[in-house]
């Protein structure tokens, strides 16, 4: 059985360390790590992540520029799109929403509750 593909764009490296470690050890997933929007748009379409976990505040390019950018292109737009952030505010969630992102998850994280969002994400995918 192959492994599904995730890519995390988070500019909080030890954050990344920890979800990358346990998401590899205790599931079927291969993780791939990019630390801005600019690295996580390349990745992205070389990597053809299953699922993509974005952070929202990053310098440069926050998560919704990622996330538009991510919609608009041909070869990324299907990729489901879960955000996680330190933004606990309805605005948010609202915008995130109206990108079409799959999820809304925010910090500091269960890994547990991550990933049975991740499950269903998946889940939901391979039903399409």
């Amino acid at each position: 059985m192959s492994k599904n593909r995730i890519l995390i764009i988070d500019d909080e490296k030890d954050l990344c360390f920890f979800l990358k470690a346990n998401l590899e050890a205790r599931g079927n997933y291969v993780v791939k790590v990019a630390s801005s929007g600019e690295d996580g748009l390349y990745l992205a379409e070389r990597f053809k992540p299953h699922l993509i976990i974005l952070d929202i505040m990053m310098p440069v390019m926050d998560g919704f520029k990622v996330l538009e950018e991510l919609k608009k292109n041909p070869k990324t737009m299907a990729i489901p799109a879960l955000m996680l952030s330190a933004k606990h505010d309805d605005e948010s969630k609202i915008e995130a929403s109206g990108l079409y992102c799959e999820g809304y998850v925010t910090k500091p994280v269960q890994i547990d509750d991550l990933r049975n969002r991740i499950r269903k994400i998946l889940k939901l995918r391979k039903l399409k």
